[in-house]
């Protein structure tokens, strides 16, 4: 069985296959595993450049999340952000956010330490049968984001082409702002609302727990739609608009802008996941609320019926 992608929902996905004692290989393009629980280091600490942090509220994805926290490896963050807006400043709560010290990509990894991932692997085409670079498999589960999934299916896989299709995706920018000095408001994360620029920021100090003077901003998606070709060049202005919300005197020593194009699913289909009688399966957060909980329980849930489809074939 062939997992393509190495985020959480291909993890979770490929656990499940290889609980069931089916043969399993995750292959993913990148140079790590984690997808868009992404973290990157600079100067030796980690900053998290994809999502920024993670709720739960499912009692599967519970246990999950005391087992990261028994290896040390989140901890509760906050249930309290701020909101600016027309109306200014104010404090709002919410669900408790969780955060990962080491940087949310840490706790993938985790989950993947004793599986079969390639990386720096890159699937060209998924065919009937399935087939997946030549090599026969009972299955195959797609565990990215629908647009780039379609880029995989041969035209003759309609079924799961249409489910790929039927997702719609927003992009994003996300910017890592080191300053000299902390400077700004006592804040853990903002809500940025009505703002043409700023969706998100996020103290990543505060959320790393090591009083570092870094921030972690995220656009929107119209201003991200408009720099995608170029992410770096837009860098001074998402600096230029965090340092004006938030009065910062001292401009940013280090500025990293890292570009998602398929950042947060605003669109998809019915179910935890998708298969298809070709064996071909579709999984992550675009099957429900866009959350990281989200994307763990759609690989899972893809994973169980794939295991249950091989099975079923073995007779």
């Amino acid at each position: 069985m062939i997992v393509v992608g190495a985020g959480i929902a291909g993890v979770a996905c490929a656990t499940e296959l290889f609980r069931a004692g089916v043969d399993v290989q995750i292959r993913e393009r990148g140079r790590v595993a984690g997808g868009r629980m992404a973290s990157r280091r600079f100067d030796g600490r980690p900053a998290d450049t994809g999502a920024a942090y993670l709720t739960v509220d499912d009692p599967d994805f519970a246990e999950v999340v005391r087992g990261w926290r028994a290896a040390g490896l989140v901890r509760e963050w906050t249930d309290t952000f701020v909101a600016y807006g027309p109306d200014g400043r104010r404090e709002v709560t919410g669900p408790t956010r969780w955060a990962a010290p080491r940087g949310l990509r840490s706790l993938v990894e985790e989950l993947a330490r004793d599986l079969p991932v390639s990386v720096d692997r890159l699937v060209m085409t998924v065919q009937p049968g399935p087939t997946v670079d030549g090599s026969g498999c009972a299955g195959v589960a797609l565990c990215m984001p629908g647009p780039q999934a379609a880029l995989l299916l041969d035209p003759e896989l309609a079924d799961a082409t249409r489910a790929a299709l039927q997702q719609r995706w927003a992009p994003t920018l996300t910017a890592v702002l080191r300053f000299p000095r902390r400077r700004w408001p006592d804040f853990r994360g903002a809500f940025v609302n009505d703002h043409p620029l700023l969706a998100l920021v996020c103290d990543d100090g505060d959320r790393r727990g090591d009083g570092a003077p870094v921030l972690v901003a995220h656009t929107t998606p119209e201003f991200a739609a408009g720099h995608l070709a170029q992410p770096t060049a837009a860098g001074p202005t998402v600096e230029e608009s965090v340092r004006d919300l938030l009065a910062l005197p001292d401009p940013a020593e280090l500025v990293h802008v890292h570009r998602w194009t398929y950042a947060r699913p605003t669109a998809s289909g019915d179910g935890t996941y998708h298969l298809d009688d070709d064996g071909v399966g579709l999984a992550g957060d675009a099957f429900g609320r866009p959350r990281v909980q989200s994307a763990w329980r759609s690989g899972r849930d893809l994973g169980r019926a794939l295991a249950e489809r091989v099975l079923a074939l073995r007779g």
